[in-house]
């Protein structure tokens, strides 16, 4: 790795000595456990479920639960940036997607908007994973406008009778505990609420895991929901609260994508040195053109420029600070950059860049989603632009 590169990472103020610690944790598990596996849970679509059990015996995920419940009660989501950086970093860890989305999107749900009994049931289970958790938001004809979400919710005595369809669900094979958004009013943002829909029950169905351009290795998946009766004890918060439930947790989902996405970049433009490095052309090597060396400088300076303005927004996350206009704004910045990066870096490889036997074609595959999930940028767009009072 360049020295200019590995510089980076030693002069960051954002972290301390915990967090570096930790982030040696988090390399050592991706070497022990994510590399032999990764070309297989790229072919099958899915990784193991013991690999949610390891993540949670070696203290990476479940860190922000409380001790009582058999967490790390780590409440600071640097551990989460850091988390994130290093599997968004090394290309054999996209298998891990789904430890992170616990981590970063799901778990916060069972934290803030439990009560204590709801703690209780869950939470030992997801700390020690043999729980594993997912959100399901996205509707087959709704995309990012929650307002627009029809399943529904219809209370019956001590239950809700939950029918509808999810789609694009991050975790939804493995999940056994779907923290689902549901309608059961007619207002557009006051008859939404959060049911917990555990796997097993009656009427609850997976669709297909479905076959997506890149991040093979993580699964998403069509959920069904007919007549499933889930009781009235699942539900989170009051009921009409879910899109305030929902909003709450968006900026940090945010943050997490653009702080990942710096990382890839950076990843992607360290590979690709290496690469033209080693690579020759008319008898010299590809780095050694000025146009090369030119491309690079500014995806270096580009990235590093990201860098700053990330650990700024992470800091001012930890500090309660950030906003979701900020988290928009980073997540749009970040991916649309990181996209670009990749685009520009296959070129660099010239023909190989094009073969999936080189990483930078996976990693091509991999980064155009980044755009989309989370809030497109279009929608990222309009919410900063709002806050312009335009």
């Amino acid at each position: 790795m360049p020295e200019t590169l590995q510089a980076a990472d030693r002069v960051r103020a954002v972290y301390d000595e915990e967090h570096e610690g930790f982030r040696e944790l988090v390399r050592d598990f991706v070497e022990r456990h994510a590399r032999p596996n990764a070309d297989r849970w790229d072919a099958e679509g899915r990784v193991d479920r013991r690999l949610f059990e390891l993540a949670a015996e070696t203290g990476i995920l479940g860190f922000t639960i409380p001790e009582e419940f058999g967490g790390g009660g780590a409440n600071d989501f640097r551990f989460n940036a850091v988390m994130g950086e290093e599997l968004a970093r090394n290309p054999v860890s996209s298998g891990m997607a789904g430890i992170a989305l616990s981590n970063d999107i799901v778990i916060p749900y069972f934290l803030e908007l439990t009560n204590d009994e709801q703690k209780a049931r869950w939470l030992p289970g997801i700390a020690a994973g043999t729980l594993i958790t997912a959100v399901a938001m996205t509707e087959p004809g709704t995309g990012s406008d929650l307002a627009g979400i029809r399943t529904s919710a219809v209370r019956d005595g001590d239950d809700y009778v939950v029918n509808g369809s999810k789609i694009f669900i991050s975790n939804g094979q493995n999940a056994d505990l779907v923290v689902t958004a549901v309608r059961t009013g007619d207002d557009p943002h006051k008859g939404l609420s959060l049911l917990v829909v555990e796997t097993d029950r009656p009427g609850f169905s997976r669709g297909r895991n479905l076959e997506k351009v890149g991040l093979h290795a993580q699964d998403t998946s069509e959920l069904v929901f007919e007549n499933v009766r889930v009781p009235a004890g699942n539900l989170l918060g009051e009921e009409g609260q879910g899109f305030l439930g929902l909003m709450r947790n968006l900026p940090q989902e945010r943050l997490s994508i653009a702080a990942a996405a710096v990382a890839s970049t950076e990843g992607v433009v360290e590979r690709t040195i290496a690469y033209v490095t080693e690579r020759h052309a008319f008898g010299k090597p590809v780095g050694s053109f000025q146009n090369t060396r030119f491309e690079l400088a500014e995806m270096h300076t580009a990235a590093q420029v990201s860098r700053a303005y990330i650990d700024q927004c992470i800091l001012r996350h930890t500090r309660g600070e950030l906003s979701a206009e900020d988290a928009a704004a980073a997540k749009f910045w970040t991916t649309e950059q990181y996209v670009q990066t990749v685009n520009r870096c296959l070129q660099l490889h010239g023909g190989y860049g094009y073969m999936r036997e080189y990483r930078i074609a996976r990693d091509y595959e991999d980064a155009r989603i980044t755009t989309i999930y989370g809030g497109t940028t279009e929608i990222m767009k309009e919410i900063v632009g709002r806050s312009l009072g335009l």
